[in-house]
């Protein structure tokens, strides 16, 4: 839709441009903004045309930015405006007003032209990356390989953002980032609990990659902020869409998106139930090298989940400048799991000494939900025109996240076993409240001047009732107090921000400050250990821009992050899964603080974009796993060791060498230089890492779509560990039928089962003892068919969609 409205325009400009020029004595500037009639909402791209009175001859013209608005010159007083846009009705202005050499005509309210609508089906697809000032937008809709795909499978296709196979993000090779769903913190980004499992990519309009986020962002996430924007149709009348999914290990969905806008309501639904296998092969190998005693294990494993949720809300428009909206998400999932693991001892003449299986059933229910209640307020501006970046935004926001899980573990002699015969049962019983409360205020002086001043609260409580059985020699279960207890966790944090931003023609600037008041509690109730951290920080930010001409452009930016340490970092039990590899929190933990900084370059001419970052990150009390042994058992938990530095190279670019043919690819460098001592012993090392993704995208004949997409990450190293690196592949087919109402997919994730996970510890850093972990999840296949109805779209973007 973009490119076709530009090339229309750019054509008709090329037309007049052969007419006579009026010459005048002054320029005039004329300007305004383009909204829908019904929803306000802005509309980008529409045509707006100077003509003159005398002969209806255009002047000038141009096209409304993202927020709607538009400024045009003329040197001829006498003219009127024409505003077009696909979809709606053109409209004429004929009263242009003109004072001391400028003219404000206001904001303007396009109809729809419903008959045009229910006639013409057009598609226009957003551009796959944009960026601002202070982040990057990734839209979802032209990734044809996240058909059936959870948001952590599409977040792996983002430059940028890695996910391993354990589900743990990180952003520009660094973990500790921060997950938003629409610009809050939600409890379905929760770490422990996989919940990103249960948002799809149909319910996704885009992602938004923020590394140095500004002053009005909570200051969480050392590495940067990752927001997750769920869609809400706001189109007129009855719209919607629905998605069907299936494929191999299962991976069955059924996605259901419903809205219903009138004059004063607009009512929003998306409805998901499915259920999907994840299958996993592992090897681990642990070794003492004092005693040269070995423990090897290998195994499968099958993760079973049974999913449904439900997003419903609605805008109420009280009037043109006052909207409340309510929002409900619900989110149930029915968890089994099973594996099946055979060990090997061997002695210290490497001969096999003992075998044995242990075997586990794992059940688990997991209820979720989110309601947020939002208030929005548009100020009119000194003219009496509506100004909708004029705003008050309050919203109020209660998550919960619920887990009651049973599994039991058992070992079976298979030879000289007897020794490590065990049977084991573990219990959870997990709650986790958090509640957000968060007022922002924006006000534009003028077109180039901003002020934003807000202020947040959030407090988070968690229970974790964890227990450990054993089988006595009489059949019953003795618990074992050791590895029981129940684990309470506080979070209380209160912030406060202020920006400002200048924003011209050529050149912006945005500075922030934002202050924080952490409270964190912990508490260990059986055995009555407590722990309490109590400070306050300032988190100061800065960005700026600067446009050397039309297709070149400089940002740089800088902010300061701390990283918390959440409950799965802090909680002491110990995962008893494999016996011989376990881990634990660390109450004791202290946050991590970093410094960041960035030097970016954005090209953009006709079929070739690109941009260059150059950033460095200053990290203290850094956060990693260190691993202990004894007994051939590794003992692993979180511990702040020393500093780290990190400076990086990341380049994206995009190029069309043909209309039907699409090329993006992404490269990112990082050089680390790590500062620690564990235990009397340093770790000081350097160390670098690097990853590709190259993306082909094919227009063929019949209106189908293919994608490939290439991926590779290199091997890298941590605090004690070397990771290997991979090479994997992703590939979508889309066919569009019946005039684009619906749509066929299908996608093969990791094609060559490549995404393999291995990890061993470096010999020079860690001479005592040697563990080894192999992991592999394999290839997935889905199939889908897409149909949009009413004025709704099957899993695309139209130009007419509005954030």
């Amino acid at each position: 839709m973009k490119l076709l409205t530009k090339v229309a325009f750019t054509f008709t400009l090329l037309i007049i441009s052969f007419q006579p020029l009026i010459a005048q004595n002054q320029p005039i500037q004329i300007t305004g903004k383009v909204v829908e009639s019904g929803g306000r909402q802005p509309v980008e791209y529409a045509t707006v045309m100077v003509k003159a009175v005398s002969d209806d001859s255009m002047v000038d013209g141009t096209t409304t930015a993202e927020d709607g608005s538009f400024t045009l010159t003329t040197e001829n007083p006498d003219v009127y405006l024409e505003i077009s846009f696909i979809g709606f009705e053109t409209l004429i202005v004929a009263d242009v007003k003109i004072n001391k050499g400028t003219a404000n005509v206001g904001t303007i309210a396009l109809s729809q032209d419903e008959q045009t609508l229910d006639e013409v089906v057009v598609r226009g697809e957003k551009s796959q990356t944009e960026f601002k000032l202070d982040k990057r937008i990734f839209n979802v809709g032209q990734d044809l390989s996240s058909t059936g795909a959870s948001a952590l499978e599409v977040l792996n296709n983002v430059p940028s953002v890695a996910v391993n196979i354990e589900g743990q993000i990180s952003l520009r090779g660094s973990q500790g980032v921060r997950i938003l769903i629409n610009g809050k913190p939600s409890v379905l980004t929760s770490e422990g609990g996989n919940a990103l499992g249960t948002i799809t990519a149909d319910m996704i309009e885009r992602i938004e990659v923020i590394t140095n986020p500004s002053a009005k962002y909570e200051a969480s996430g050392t590495s940067g902020i990752i927001n997750i924007v769920i869609k809400k149709e706001e189109k007129r009348g009855l719209n919607g869409s629905v998605t069907l999914n299936t494929g191999v290990p299962n991976n069955h969905s059924l996605g259901l998106s419903l809205n219903n806008r009138t004059e004063k309501f607009n009512l929003f639904s998306q409805l998901g139930v499915g259920h999907r296998t994840f299958p996993q092969q592992y090897r681990t190998i642990n070794r003492d090298l004092t005693s040269n005693n070995t423990v090897r294990s290998q195994g499968e494993s099958d993760k079973n989940e049974t999913f449904f949720n439900i997003i419903l809300g609605t805008d109420y428009h009280i009037n043109e400048n006052n909207v409340l909206s309510l929002t409900g998400h619900f989110a149930y999932e029915l968890e089994t799991e099973f594996s099946d693991t055979d060990f090997d001892f061997l002695d210290e003449t490497n001969t096999l000494a003992s075998q044995w299986n242990r075997d586990e059933e794992t059940e688990a229910t997991n209820p979720k939900y989110q309601y947020e209640l939002q208030y929005k307020k548009d100020f009119p501006d000194n003219r009496g025109a509506d100004h909708e970046e004029h705003t008050l935004l309050f919203s109020a926001i209660g998550n919960f996240f619920g887990k009651d899980q049973s599994s039991e573990f058992n070992n079976t002699p298979v030879m000289n076993g007897e020794a490590f015969s065990q049977q084991q049962q573990t219990r959870t019983d997990f709650k986790e409240g958090e509640y957000t409360f968060q007022l922002d205020y924006t006000h534009p002086f003028n077109e180039v001047f901003t002020l934003e001043s807000g202020a947040q609260y959030v407090y988070t409580d968690v229970t974790n009732d964890f227990s450990v059985s054993n089988r006595a020699d009489n059949n019953d279960w003795v618990v074992d107090p050791d590895l029981t207890n129940v684990f309470d966790f506080d979070l209380e944090v209160l912030g406060v921000y202020s920006t400002g931003a200048y924003e011209g023609d050529k050149f912006g600037v945005k500075l922030g400050l934002r202050l924080e008041s952490t409270d964190m509690r912990t508490l260990l109730v059986t055995t009555d250990e407590s722990s309490q951290q109590n400070f306050t920080n300032l988190f100061p930010t800065a960005h700026t821009s600067y446009k050397l001409n039309d297709n070149f452009s400089l940002q740089a930016g800088y902010s300061r992050r701390i990283y918390r340490p959440g409950l799965w970092d802090l909680n002491p039990f110990t995962n008893i899964r494999n016996n011989f590899s376990i881990s634990a929190g660390n109450p004791l933990l202290q946050p991590e603080f970093t410094d960041s900084y960035e030097v970016t370059s954005i090209f953009d001419k006709g079929p070739v974009s690109f941009s260059g970052a150059v950033y460095h990150r200053y990290t203290t009390d850094v956060i990693e796993e260190v691993a202990t042994f004894e007994d051939n058992v590794s003992f692993s938990r979180p511990e702040n060791i020393g500093i780290n530095r990190a400076t990086g190279l990341e380049l994206n670019g995009k190029y069309n060498p043909t209309e039907w043919w699409t090329l993006n690819g992404d490269f990112n460098y990082n050089y680390f230089s790590r500062e620690g001592d564990f235990e009397d012993i340093s770790f000081d090392f350097t160390a670098n890492q690097w990853s590709g993704r190259l993306t082909n995208k094919f227009k063929l004949p019949a209106d189908i779509d293919l994608e490939v997409i290439s991926n590779y990450r290199s091997a890298y190293q941590t605090f004690q560990m070397d990771i290997s690196g991979y090479f994997f592949a992703d590939l979508g087919v889309r066919k569009k039928i019946m005039n684009g109402k619906t749509i066929l997919n299908l996608s093969i994730r990791d094609v060559f089962a490549s995404r393999i996970f291995e990890s061993e510890t470096v010999r020079s850093r860690q001479p005592d003892f040697y563990l080894y972990d192999y992991r592999l999840r394999g290839r997935f296949i889905t199939v889908g068919i897409s149909y949009g109805f009413g004025k709704g779209e099957a899993m695309e973007f139209s130009g007419q969609k509005r954030f």
